[in-house]
């Protein structure tokens, strides 16, 4: 039974992976796309007003690259993956918040796959990477990662089993 549960939060850590990369990439196009044309116009009941929108679209294209990053790091089972991955996508639900307002579906939908993503960094991160077959590296305050003696601050090794 324990097996079956690995397997689908090993399946939820994959898909929140490839989602990063997709919402990466969707980052990546609207960047460019206010990279080149850069200016838009807004007119109001008063004013005729020229928007510049070149610092949004590096904002776009930084935070897209990350996602790209983040994704293939998840992929791979990478520690400072996940940590970065939970970093991000808490940023993203706070900016999907922002723009409630003027797009509430969109963001309502975006919020949910964050909450999706977070569940799937937060939970059981030892047995995804054992499922998935992580490279090498220890998790957080597993046993078998060993322990530092204080008296000598050296680290011993993790017990034999």
């Amino acid at each position: 039974m324990a097996e079956k549960g690995s397997t689908a939060l090993a399946g939820v850590v994959v898909f929140a992976g490839s989602l990063l990369l997709v919402i990466g990439l969707v980052n990546i196009f609207q960047a460019f796309i206010a990279l080149f044309a850069d200016e838009r116009v807004v007119v109001t009941r008063e004013n005729l007003v020229v928007v510049d929108i070149t610092a949004w679209g590096w904002v776009l294209l930084i935070s897209g690259l990350l996602m790209l990053a983040v994704g293939a790091g998840l992929l791979v089972t990478q520690t400072w993956a996940r940590i970065a991955g939970i970093v991000l996508v808490c940023l993203h639900a706070v900016t999907q918040i922002a723009w409630l307002g003027a797009y509430p579906v969109w963001s309502v939908m975006m919020i949910a796959l964050d909450i999706v993503i977070l569940f799937a960094l937060t939970v059981r991160w030892s047995e995804v990477r054992d499922r998935l077959g992580g490279v090498g590296e220890s998790t957080w305050g597993s046993p078998e990662a060993g322990e530092y003696s204080a008296a000598t601050s050296e680290r011993t090794p993790p017990p034999l089993v």
